[in-house]
């Protein structure tokens, strides 16, 4: 394909036109220009393909393929190696379907144990989820399918998430919110990168220049091509000027015609066009060429033994008390819903429609079960009864609880951190009538667990895909040793997180800064439920022998002066011996403990990882190097610096403590290091801040300050200021036309859920959530043509009352 060549021959018209796809799926084939069309598809823990013709209300009906664990129990692995198979196996299955991008990884900050989509995102630490979503990008691309690396950025929340601003300083996006995806892309090469919904300090992603030009592409040398999330662009002439190729779904004209009125009025370049249309290009010619080349049939036995061995090593186990487990199959007894209609998988679009699924009564026949709860949590007296009975049967008894489907979906985050209280009641039953009581958990998330210190065992298996029951059954009964981590840690209750009173909000503040999960808590000296890094096993490891040895770079006692950020500064090596009776697996970790001089820092921060698989009595060193960027934090400096070599970051010379450690509070080895570098400059305003001190929550004065200036509250529309971005619950109670809207669209989405659409149905909650809650100019691009660019700016002159309401 002469991509040259073929962009001479467009006319402007065309050029804007190919740049939204074709259908809620595929981009625009062009036959007189010998272009074909590619189709996309959700993941990003499996595919889903949709039919031909479905669209994006019919979230559950998709072809057949492997569920693999979500992010969730994925990331809990801390198996680069492992996370690289799955990859690439959902891009064979990709690749054999004729999917040409998948929509995945997600690599999004766990900014609070809430989150909607948590589930789907690998980590509150930007090292452990940069890492990990870009050895799944490699393994992907490998196939010849591509990837997209989703969301950037800032999208940590689902309230009001196609309209919301994160209001963010530029040193809480670089090192933490934009570090995991800049980690991917410089590693992983994805072939595409999602913008968000959401604004990012007053501009939506999708318009963002600094965001997906500046940044993504100058800095990060990010040569692909950039799509919106469905639905997500905002303004199509700024959207060309930033630096976004594509808009889907497709199958509309929004803003077309006034991006070619801006063209013709100078408004607009059009080698901004051409530059998108030229990425699109490149990405049919790259999918046409692969298509005929890496297509192969799937093995998908050998893709369900993958997902099986993915859940085994992403079950964390919390607690082991008396060494309960492992216990053989003749002594226990199973109870509980969940144990024989598995919670599997999240909610939304990443819901993937499994080629097999076995649930934990299927890979245990021979062990007593009874559900003694509905799909809810709800139980009866008499359930509980019978819990009890069963429990006292048998040496041992589980209970399999965890949170109901209708508790996290895409587009609601989460309303609490409690499980249904009918299964708190269950747990306490069953421990009550058996002090040998095991509970296997199962939830996206953090939960707060009241009953924990009254079972002797907790096994977290996350989401554990379509292998989950095969995974609970062989880490129950010892045939699989548990090595899963936390990536996120587990706060006692929600009033210790940090962004407690900014999360959920429709114009969320990151006032804590970088003090995100285990950066806030281990310093501010919070007690938690479970650490960052944490998780059991049935054998023992000890720790020793670290050594650091100095590399070139690093003259002068460890001056940095020389050399880029990833020029290496020292490699770090320590051993550890399984010092039990099972063979097992441990995951070292390699923590960087800044001086708290000067500029406001972490504790700690996490700088390596590796998983070691050991033999009973085996012993093996692990080897890190740490760079120039290990050591370094932003320093706010202007963009025209930020383009230099070395760019805004700088290292605070000063004593480093390298720490290896089994969690964020259990370092096992420590070791100073002297590093020569800059002074990070502390502004006046910092002592005796909050963000010195971490007493009580962070304050909006003092945020303001880290902003740089006055940050103004954004008070809600009203009639008279709606926009293009204003929604439809926004309008309706201040226009009669737009609550008929809103009826109406209540109706469309409930007639695809059948005669009497079930409330708590969680493909239900998210679709009429999202249509309701969507802007007006996302109505216009996911309406497939029905609601034009002219009806929504009519309705929305009758909405701001410029125009006269009939009736």
């Amino acid at each position: 394909m002469e991509k040259e060549k073929i962009l001479a021959k467009m006319t402007l018209k065309e050029k804007i036109a190919f740049c939204t796809g074709a259908d809620a799926w595929h981009t625009k084939a062009m036959a007189q220009y010998g272009v074909p069309g590619i189709m996309m598809a959700d993941g990003p823990h499996g595919l889903r393909k949709q039919p031909d013709g479905a669209d994006m209300v019919g979230v559950n009906a998709s072809e057949p393929a492997t569920c693999f664990p979500p992010a969730v129990t994925a990331g809990a692995t801390w198996n680069r190696n492992l996370y690289e198979a799955e990859g690439e196996a959902i891009g064979r299955e990709a690749n054999a379907a004729g999917v040409s991008v998948v929509l995945g990884p997600g690599c999004n900050i766990k900014r609070h144990p809430l989150g909607g989509r948590n589930f789907e995102y690998l980590s509150e630490d930007p090292y452990v989820a940069g890492k990990m979503a870009a050895a799944f990008i490699r393994g992907l691309e490998r196939t010849g399918t591509r990837a997209s690396l989703k969301h950037f950025a800032a999208n940590s929340q689902e309230y009001k998430r196609q309209n919301g601003d994160s209001l963010a300083d530029e040193r809480t996006l670089r090192e933490v919110y934009l570090a995991p995806f800049e980690i991917a892309v410089k590693e992983g090469k994805p072939g595409t990168v999602m913008s968000s919904y959401n604004k990012i300090n007053g501009i939506h992603a999708s318009d963002h220049k600094w965001l997906l030009t500046d940044v993504l592409r100058q800095e990060w040398d990010f040569d692909g091509l950039v799509v919106t999330d469905w639905g997500g662009l905002s303004d199509r002439i700024e959207a060309f000027k930033a630096g976004c190729d594509l808009a889907m779904p497709g199958g509309n004209h929004y803003m077309e015609k006034a991006a070619l009125k801006a063209v013709k009025e100078g408004r607009l370049s059009e080698a901004d066009i051409d530059a998108s249309v030229l990425r699109i290009l490149s990405l049919a010619e790259a999918a046409q060429k692969d298509t005929k080349t890496c297509r192969k049939e799937v093995d998908w036995a050998a893709h369900h033994r993958l997902a099986r061995t993915i859940a085994e090593q992403g079950a964390v186990l919390l607690k082991n008390e008396g060494e309960l487990l492992p216990l053989a199959e003749e002594d226990f007894v199973l109870i509980g819903y969940m144990a024989g209609t598995l919670r599997f998988q999240g909610s939304g679009s990443s819901h993937i429609n499994p080629v097999k699924l076995v649930n934990m009564t299927d890979a245990l026949p021979g062990v007593p079960w009874e559900a003694c709860c509905d799909a809810a949590g709800n139980v009866t007296e008499e359930e509980l009864k019978r819990a009890a009975a069963l429990a006292a049967s048998r040496k041992a008894a589980v209970v399999v609880v965890g949170l109901p489907e209708s508790f996290e979906t895409e587009a609601l985050d989460r309303e609490h951190m409690r499980l249904p209280e009918g299964h708190n009641q269950l747990v306490e039953a069953v421990a009550a009538a058996n002090p040998n009581t095991a509970v296997v958990l199962l939830g996206g998330g953090a939960m707060e667990l009241p009953w924990k210190d009254r079972v002797k065992a907790i096994l977290y298996l996350g989401l554990p895909g379509q292998a989950g029951g095969e995974a609970a059954a062989n880490l129950l009964t010892g045939k699989a040793n548990p090595s899963g981590k936390l990536t996120e840690t587990w706060p006692l209750a929600l009033e210790q997180v940090p962004s407690s009173e900014t999360f959920g909000k429709k114009n969320p503040e990151y006032r804590e800064s970088v003090y995100v999960g285990y950066r806030y808590y281990d310093k501010a000296k919070q007690a938690v439920a479970w650490p960052f890094g944490y998780g059991l096993s049935y054998t023992n490891f000890t720790y020793s022998d670290l050594r650091i040895e100095l590399l070139a770079g690093a003259k002068n006692g460890g001056s940095t002066e020389s050399g880029s950020d990833s020029s290496p500064v020292c490699r770090v090596t320590a051993a550890v011996t399984n010092s039990g009776s099972r063979a097992g697996a441990e995951v070292v970790q390699l923590y960087l403990a800044p001086p708290q001089e000067g500029l406001f820092r972490p504790w700690k921060e996490l700088k390596g990882f590796a998983r070691v698989e050991l033999q009973p009595g085996e012993r093996r060193e692990v080897s890190f190097e740490l760079d120039h960027r290990s050591f370094a934090v932003w320093t706010g400096c202007t963009m025209a610096a930020a383009k230099a070599a070395e760019g805004g970051w700088i290292v605070p010379g000063g004593t480093y403590k390298v720490q290896i450690g089994a969690s964020s509070r259990d370092i096992r080895l420590e070791q100073e290091l002297q590093i020569g570098g800059e002074t990070a400059e502390t502004p006046a305003w910092q002592k005796g801040s909050w963000y010195e001190t971490l007493e009580g929550k962070p304050d909006r004065a003092a945020w303001e300050q880290l902003m740089g200036g006055p940050v103004p509250l954004q008070p809600d529309p009203v009639k008279g200021s709606f926009t293009m971005d204003s929604t439809c619950l926004e309008m309706k109670d201040h226009s009669r036309l737009m609550a008929l809207l809103c009826t109406a669209v209540k109706l469309v989405v409930g007639k695809r859920f059948g005669k009497d659409p079930d409330p708590n149905d969680p493909a239900y909650k998210m679709v009429i959530t999202s249509a309701l809650d969507c802007p007006l100019r996302a109505l216009v691009i996911n309406a497939g043509g029905l609601l034009t660019d002219g009806m929504a700016a009519f309705l929305l002159k009758i909405a701001n009352g410029k125009k006269k309401e009939q009736g």
